[in-house]
C-alpha cells in the first residue's frame, strides 16, 4: 500500500473516532462505510463475529460494544430510527480481524486498530506498574515509621506480635484452666 493511502486511511479513521469524557469509541455505520460495506446487513454479520470474538475471549461484550440507535434522514427527507453500536477500539479491531480480507480497507484497519490496541496495552501496563511501585514505597515507608515506633518504645522482637495464652482468670469459668477447658469439653 503506497504511503499516501495509508495516510489517508489513517486520517479518515482518526476523523470518524469520537470521544467523550476522555473515553474514544467509534459508531458502528461510520465504520461501515470506511470499510468499504454497502448494506448494513453484511456489516452487522461482521460485528456479530466481533461480539463472539469478544466473549469467547471472556471478555463482556457490553464494555466494547454498546447498541444504540439514532435518527438518520431518508432521501425523502423523513426522518427515520436506525440501530448502531458505539465500538470501542478493541471491538473495531475485532471487526477487521472478522472482516472481508480482500477488501483493502479491512487490511488497513486490521494494521490500524491492531497497532493502536497494543499501544493502548503498553500504556496501561506502565501505569499499572507506576501504582505498584508507588504502593510499594507508601508500604515501605509505613514500615519504616512502625519499626522506628515500636523501637522507641522499647518493645524487642520477642515483645512485638500477638500471644495465646490463654485465659489465665479461672474464676471466669469455673475455676477451670483453658488448657483443661480444652482437653475435658
Amino acid at each position: 500500500m503506497e504511503k499516501r493511502i495509508i495516510e489517508l486511511y489513517r486520517r479518515k479513521f482518526d476523523d470518524i473516532r469520537h470521544e467523550e469524557d476522555g473515553i474514544e469509541y467509534w459508531y458502528a455505520r461510520e465504520l461501515m462505510t470506511l470499510l468499504d460495506y454497502v448494506q448494513w446487513r453484511n456489516f452487522e454479520n461482521v460485528v456479530k463475529k466481533g461480539m463472539l470474538s469478544c466473549k469467547n475471549n471472556g471478555i463482556r461484550v457490553e464494555d466494547h460494544f454498546a447498541g444504540v440507535s439514532k435518527m438518520v434522514t431518508l432521501g425523502s427527507g423523513a426522518n427515520r430510527e436506525v440501530e448502531d453500536y458505539m465500538l470501542t477500539r478493541y471491538a473495531c479491531y475485532l471487526i477487521a480481524e472478522n472482516g472481508d480480507p480482500r477488501k483493502e480497507q479491512i487490511a488497513f484497519a486490521q494494521s490500524y486498530f491492531a497497532v493502536q490496541t497494543r499501544k493502548q496495552e503498553l500504556i496501561e501496563e506502565r501505569i499499572s506498574y507506576i501504582e505498584r511501585t508507588e504502593a510499594r514505597g507508601k508500604l515501605r515507608e509505613s514500615e519504616k515509621r512502625l519499626s522506628q515506633n515500636i523501637y522507641e518504645r522499647g518493645v524487642d522482637d520477642a515483645g512485638f506480635g500477638f500471644k495465646d495464652e490463654g485465659i489465665t482468670d479461672k474464676s471466669t469459668h469455673g475455676n477451670v484452666a483453658w488448657h483443661q477447658m480444652r482437653l475435658e469439653f
